[in-house]
């Protein structure tokens, strides 16, 4: 087209209304995707949170929260959530590592019990995103730990969801006794179970001395 060449009116306004819809479509994508979430973390303190152990540390560093500790331990939340959706990012040190998002949990001292979505450092396991029951009947439904076909059908559903040495997006929904874990998009659990219907959400240290476990964007919204 010659630099000179006039663009006609009736074109040129389509160009710009079709430019300003993607825009409204996107915006309005954006805003739908974070209605109704509510940051469970400001960035700047552990307010609304608690550790329920006489060990452990947990620190705000650059908008995150970092656990270290040489003994397991959890950090949860003061609130109690029942059906909620939840988002929360996790990056796992390296070597040796193991963790997990409680949910519908129970804190007592020296003591959190409840469901469990596993953050598996295993590169050769790969259980991350599946339901563990800490304290109770550990892996129970997904996968049932011991039973070959059980944990195939889940390492398949997994796949390479989990990123060993990256953050990883945690979502988990809960309504009713309907339980489903999402990991970077992927849903790896789809399960029912009623032993719970309510309780606090938590994140974990493993126990590793010397290692930090990081977390960011921890949210809720309530269903």
């Amino acid at each position: 087209m010659s630099r000179n060449m006039k663009i006609p009116r009736s074109v040129f306004c389509v160009r710009i209304l079709a430019a300003v819809a993607a825009f409204a479509v996107g915006k309005g994508w954006a805003a739908e995707k974070e209605a109704g979430f509510e940051p469970m973390f400001n960035g700047r303190d552990l307010a609304g949170w608690k550790n329920p152990y006489g060990w452990g540390t947990a620190s705000v560093v650059d908008g995150e929260v970092h656990l270290t500790g040489d003994k397991k331990f959890f950090l949860v939340t003061e609130k109690v959530y029942g059906d909620f959706v939840f988002e929360g990012e996790i990056k796992l040190p390296e070597g040796t590592a193991n963790s997990g998002f409680m949910f519908r949990a129970h804190a007592e001292p020296n003591k959190v019990y409840g469901y469990q979505a596993e953050v598996d450092g295993d590169p050769k396991r790969r259980w991350s995103g599946g339901l563990y029951d800490e304290g109770r009947r550990m892996w129970f439904i997904s996968p049932i730990k011991g039973n070959a076909e059980s944990e195939a059908a889940f390492q398949k559903r997994a796949g390479e969801a989990f990123k060993r040495n990256d953050w990883n997006t945690y979502r988990i929904t809960c309504r009713g006794s309907k339980i489903q874990i999402a990991v970077n998009g992927v849903t790896v659990t789809d399960v029912e179970d009623a032993m719970d219907a309510s309780g606090v959400i938590g994140i974990q240290h493993h126990g590793e001395k010397g290692q930090t476990y990081r977390f960011r964007n921890l949210r809720i919204k309530a269903l």
